[in-house]
């Protein structure tokens, strides 16, 4: 006996599923995922404090020719007292131990190039194989050290702004001795030395010398903290 057979029941077309429709308001379409919107607030953020920074390490390293420009003020009974250091200490205490020592740096590259930023209007590549070279370069190092011990390594946070930084409270705990060590010791630290290479003389006897310019030195450290305090409480803003 022939068996009838069955009639197939039509097979289903795969039908693939079409992309969501995008708003045609600009929207992302539904089931993908936007980004954060704090993302592109950051990514602000950065940028602004970039040009910030660049724009406070140019008015530092001209601060600190200008204060070169004034020449030595002499002081009765002592050497002559010339004025950058005190703005290498306050660029340290301000800007934190980078931004400080990168504008000390610009200073630096300015004078290698001629421009007569330093005390008595000195300049040229002349000045970095003179007596003075080690205090110039001591003055990047004393600069990062005077602002490691106001902000230290890190800043805290808190700010009302994602991506930023509540810059740390200066205190006299911390700027008198940031002022000693980082802008005194730090910077006889690596200009004595320097000298007593470049002179033939010993360094015992090259640090006896350097120490007539030790209380000139320690005025300026309490000039700094005053004017760091002082802005601090007129301007914190000026810290960031």
């Amino acid at each position: 006996m022939r068996s009838i057979p069955q009639p197939t029941q039509p097979t289903q077309a795969a039908v693939s599923p079409l992309p969501p429709a995008a708003d045609p308001q600009g929207e992302a379409p539904s089931g993908t995922v936007s980004p954060h919107p704090g993302h592109a607030v950051g990514r602000a953020v950065a940028r602004e404090d970039a040009l910030r920074s660049l724009a406070r390490i140019a008015v530092f390293a001209a601060l600190i020719g200008a204060l070169g420009l004034m020449g030595a003020v002499p002081v009765p009974g002592l050497v002559p007292i010339t004025a950058q250091t005190l703005g290498v200490m306050l660029a340290g205490a301000i800007l934190g131990p980078w931004r400080g020592a990168a504008a000390v740096c610009l200073l630096l590259v300015l004078v290698a190039f001629g421009m007569p930023l330093l005390s008595g209007g000195r300049g040229g590549l002349g000045v970095f194989v003179g007596p003075s070279a080690g205090y110039l370069f001591g003055w990047v190092l004393g600069a990062a050290v005077v602002g490691l011990f106001l902000h230290g390594f890190r800043r805290s946070r808190g700010a009302a702004v994602p991506g930023r930084h509540r810059p740390l409270r200066p205190t006299w705990l911390r700027a008198v001795p940031g002022m000693l060590v980082g802008g005194i010791l730090a910077i006889y630290a690596v200009g004595i030395p320097v000298q007593a290479l470049i002179t033939g003389m010993a360094l015992a006897d090259t640090a006896l010398t350097s120490l007539a310019f030790l209380p000139g030195d320690l005025l300026k450290a309490a000039v700094a903290c005053l004017v760091t305090m002082a802005l601090w409480r007129a301007y914190p803003r000026a810290f960031r």
